[in-house]
């Protein structure tokens, strides 16, 4: 042991701090030394070993240490000069306590949280500012930051910081689909802290444990589908589904981390096929979009046959009514001209002869002169300016239209 001493030949005892005739680091002789460098042990003699020095032994030897640097009243180790002794090591004592509880001061800053220990066992938890708790070895304390999030990528690797130029690693990123084909996925996760004490005290590795469940779960949603809906339409879908089963996988480890956001980076075929894939995924686009054009074309042709025969049929039903309208009403007139004719025939007779004439009269472009107005009697000669002039107009416009087609 460090503070054991051995006995040995000639009254010599060696310790840590030297043996025998000389005395330790801080001189001496005699034949027994310790830390302090002092004679033997009241009672011990030469002879005396195997004992470890207990605490009242060594205030003594600081004392004489003390002693010996800051003199007394002059009777060699009389009670003032031990009594100085005492003092300054109470004090010093007092002064070093003070500093070891003074270290157990401790700030959280904004967005952590202080997450105290006491003799290794939870004892609570802090908010942002000035706090205290034992100092070490009696107390820790941890401060975790719970608002930052986190981001880890699945399937390949950072270079330089950005995720795009990164390296593939196909051994995380290569999964088989439902339908037996394998696709290469690549993804991010972004994950922060819900509970810091789950987070410290539940799990070793979080950032490990946290992509092995990312891994797991995103395996576990491709092997349940194709590969035409990953590649797609079923993205986003895929991302909701990954998310939701690590975060129900990682409750069950009561590991006090929220899954924020699963999102996909790149869904491709593996590298090998790719470019036969790309063309067989050309040609099933160029059969969506004829599909989609001749579906346009229907939808916007019947809706045109449609429209035009509704509108034949609103016409002849139109016509129906205007003739059968127009029947009724000379029906009507017929039978109401009947009435008047039974009552006064001759007068009925005139004015339907009168009637008739100017109604077939009216639409000629002759002028009959009647006999009274024979020898220019009644008639007055006109020149018809208007007609002339519209006459002029009309064979200048004809003229210019000749001549600009020369």
């Amino acid at each position: 042991m460090p503070w054991s001493n051995q006995s040995g030949g000639g009254g010599r005892s060696g310790g840590p701090w030297g043996g025998g005739g000389s005395g330790g680091p801080w001189g001496g002789g005699g034949g027994n030394n310790g830390p302090w460098g002092g004679g033997q042990k009241p009672g011990g003699g030469g002879g005396s070993g195997g004992q470890s020095p207990d605490l009242e032994e060594l205030l003594r030897r600081s004392q004489d240490r003390i002693k010996r640097i800051f003199p007394g009243d002059g009777r060699g180790g009389g009670g003032g000069g031990r009594s100085v002794g005492i003092k300054g090591a109470g004090v010093a004592i007092v002064a070093v306590v003070a500093i070891w509880l003074a270290t157990g001061f401790y700030r959280v800053n904004p967005g952590e949280v202080g997450v105290e220990l006491v003799l290794g066992g939870y004892a609570g938890m802090t908010q942002p500012g000035l706090n205290y708790n034992w100092p070490y070895p009696i107390g820790e304390v941890y401060t975790p930051d719970v608002l930052r999030i986190r981001e880890l990528n699945v399937g390949i690797r950072d270079v330089g910081g950005a995720s795009t130029a990164g390296r593939d690693v196909p051994e995380e990123s290569l999964m088989l689909t439902g339908d037996e084909n394998i696709v290469d996925v690549d993804f991010r996760v972004q994950w922060r802290i819900s509970n810091a004490e789950d987070y410290l005290f539940n799990i070793q590795n979080p950032e490990g444990t946290v992509k092995a469940v990312a891994e797991s779960a995103m395996r576990e949603v491709v092997g349940t589908k194709n590969i035409q809906p990953i590649l797609t339409q079923e993205r986003q879908q895929v991302e909701m589904q990954v998310q939701e089963l690590m975060q129900s996988t990682l409750d069950q480890y009561e590991a006090g981390i929220e899954v924020a956001q699963v999102q996909l980076q790149k869904v491709d075929p593996p590298q090998q096929v790719i470019d036969a894939f790309r063309d067989v995924q050309a040609a099933r686009a160029d059969q969506e979009r004829l599909q989609n054009e001749a579906n346009a074309y229907a939808n916007r042709v019947v809706p045109e046959a449609r429209g035009e025969a509704a509108q034949v049929v609103q016409q002849a039903n139109a016509y129906k009514d205007r003739v059968v309208a127009e029947a009724r009403g000379q029906a009507d007139r017929f039978v109401s001209i009947y009435d008047e004719y039974a009552l006064a025939p001759d007068v009925t007779r005139q004015r339907l002869y009168l009637e008739t004439l100017e109604r077939v009269l009216g639409r000629t472009d002759k002028v009959i002169i009647g006999d009274d107005a024979a020898g220019g009697q009644g008639v007055v000669p006109y020149l018809p300016l208007d007609q002339i002039q519209s006459g002029r107009t009309t064979s200048s416009r004809t003229t210019s239209q000749t001549s600009g087609g020369q």
